[in-house]
C-alpha cells in the first residue's frame, strides 16, 4: 500500500470514531451547544463518506467502522461532552496533518481544509490553540490526544 493510501485509510477511520464520538457528545451536550454538536457531526460524516470515494478511487477497499469504540473517559454530562469534542477534533487535526504530508494536489488541498476545519472546531470546544496545529511535536504538546479509539 502507498503511503497516500495508507494516510487516506488513516483518515476515514478516524471519520468513523469522530462520527461515533459525536453522537456521544449530541446525547451529553447541553442545549446551548447542540447545534455546534450537531453541524460537527454532519461536517464529519461528509468527510467520512469523501474519504470513502477517496479510497475506493485509489483502488482499494475503506477500511470499516468498528461496531463501537472506547472512550478516553466517562462522557457523563455538558462538561465532558465538550472535551471530548475537543479531543477528537485535535486527534482529527493530527491524522489530517499526515494526510497533507503523503497527498499532493487536491487531496492535499481538501486535507489542509479538513485539518483547519478541525482546529478551528478543536479551538471552539477547547478554548485553546497550538502554534502548528495537529503536530504534536511542534505544537510544543508532548501528549497526543487519543480522541476516540476502537475498541478491542
Amino acid at each position: 500500500m502507498s503511503a497516500e493510501l495508507d494516510a487516506v485509510q488513516a483518515a476515514l477511520a478516524a471519520e468513523h470514531a469522530a462520527v461515533y464520538g459525536y453522537g456521544v457528545v449530541g446525547g451529553q451536550i447541553g442545549e446551548a451547544r447542540r447545534a455546534e454538536a450537531r453541524a460537527a457531526w454532519d461536517a464529519h460524516r461528509a468527510r467520512r463518506d469523501a474519504l470513502t470515494r477517496a479510497v475506493r478511487d485509489l483502488g482499494a477497499e475503506p477500511v470499516a467502522a468498528d461496531a463501537g469504540y472506547a472512550l478516553p473517559f466517562p462522557v457523563d454530562g455538558p462538561s465532558a461532552a465538550v472535551r471530548l469534542a475537543a479531543g477528537l477534533e485535535e486527534r482529527i487535526a493530527g491524522v489530517y496533518s499526515d494526510l497533507v504530508r503523503a497527498s499532493s494536489g487536491a487531496r492535499r488541498g481538501d486535507a489542509a481544509g479538513a485539518l483547519r476545519e478541525a482546529s478551528v472546531r478543536a479551538v471552539r470546544w477547547g478554548g485553546g490553540s497550538v502554534a502548528f496545529p495537529g503536530l504534536a511535536e511542534r505544537g510544543g504538546d508532548t501528549a497526543t490526544p487519543e480522541g476516540a479509539t476502537p475498541s478491542a
